[in-house]
């Protein structure tokens, strides 16, 4: 689901989004804070595939959301209209609005406005009262900061707006009665993915660097502790032996930077998203290392481009960006002819790395990837 939050997907920058944000609340605290080895003398339980919402929601598959042939006919004919009101830009955020704008056209919902908040809570509750001008029946948006974002959307709310949320509602906020429905990502399949990467990278064996956002987002938290989790169980070889928390994603690098320095043995980085990934990238390619290998979430160019490139960028988890916006624009449509809808749904990550990026690209983002990636 950020760049999200983080894509930046699912990522706010003093408080949890969404987050971008994650968002991305978005289960325990991801961040180590400190460093040290968690490696443990017994073998390790096999993790659960369950996760939660913010306020305990179980979530479905993107597959429950549908609508019958006469339910479409009634949304085309309500002359209904749309606004994205985002948390941040990035190509995440990007992917995720086409595919949400392609399915709004097929319902015959009209795009009125797209605004983006890079991550400023008083930006994005400006960007709610001019959208709010504009009078959309459905507004798709991800809080940037949850708790001033109660007051923020409460307008949007009492106009009958119909909000769907991408990972972070507004603090209080319940599915169903204020809002439609929470439209994300997998978050312990990614988590998954990402230590299957990361061991496949390493051949299962070796030392290994954690770098987790570090505050309470329920996304991210709990997408940061299934990688420890599935690494601990798939790769008994592997183990972190240094944790270190980021509240703002500039600082990865210096924090890589001394990770790397005061653990020689180092092989791998897990980083939570992408864009803050890039930092990490720059850290190890200035120390010259070439034998350290970087893992994280989000679809990025950079990164993208420095996987086709080099070796030091071992793969990316993509969230399944376009089957995400499609979803937000069928639970829109859901909200605006009064059908109940799932109070969260999931859609499946995407494994990407230099072998199958092409294939991973177009799954995630709907096109093949960019010029800047290939070098074509």
């Amino acid at each position: 689901m950020s760049t999200a939050a983080t894509t930046r997907r699912f990522r706010p920058r003093a408080i949890a989004v969404g987050a971008l944000a994650l968002t991305l609340a978005l289960a325990g605290c991801s961040a180590g804070g400190g460093s040290g080895s968690t490696s443990s003398s017994t073998p390790a339980a096999k993790p659960s595939l369950e996760f939660t919402g913010p306020n305990g929601e179980k979530p479905g598959a993107l597959s429950e959301l549908s609508l019958t042939s006469d339910e479409q006919a009634k949304v085309k004919a309500g002359k209904f209209t749309a606004a994205f009101v985002w948390h941040t830009s990035s190509d995440f955020v990007t992917a995720v609005e086409k595919g949400a704008r392609d399915e709004f056209k097929q319902l015959g919902i009209d795009v009125v406005a797209s605004t983006q908040a890079s991550f400023n809570a008083a930006t994005q509750a400006n960007n709610v009262q001019t959208v709010l001008a504009l009078k959309p029946s459905i507004i798709v948006t991800i809080a940037v900061d949850p708790t001033s974002a109660a007051k923020a959307f409460k307008p949007a709310v009492d106009a009958g707006t119909k909000l769907v949320i991408m990972t972070t509602p507004p603090e209080g906020y319940k599915a169903g009665t204020d809002f439609v429905s929470i439209v994300t990502e997998n978050l312990t399949e990614a988590g998954r993915d990402n230590a299957e990467i990361l061991g496949d990278a390493l051949g299962k064996k070796g030392d290994v660097g954690y770098i987790s956002y570090n505050a309470n987002f329920w996304f991210t938290n709990q997408r940061d502790e299934a990688f420890k989790s599935w690494l601990a169980y798939e790769y008994p070889d592997m183990k972190i032996v240094d944790s270190e928390g980021f509240a703002d994603e500039t600082a990865t690098q210096t924090i890589a930077a001394a990770m790397i320095a005061k653990n020689p043995n180092l092989k791998g980085i897990y980083v939570s998203w992408a864009t803050a990934a890039q930092g990490v990238v720059a850290a190890i390619k200035a120390s010259g290392r070439t034998d350290i290998k970087v893992v994280t979430n989000d679809l990025d160019t950079t990164l993208g481009a420095a996987m086709v490139s080099g070796n030091t960028v071992a793969g990316m988890v993509g969230n399944g960006s376009i089957g995400i916006g499609k979803g937000l624009a069928l639970a829109g449509a859901y909200g605006v002819i009064g059908k109940a809808a799932p109070e969260l749904v999931a859609s499946d990550p995407t494994k990407v790395t230099k072998a199958d990026l092409d294939k991973g690209w177009e799954s995630d983002y709907g096109t093949k990837p960019p010029s800047s990636v290939t070098g074509g």
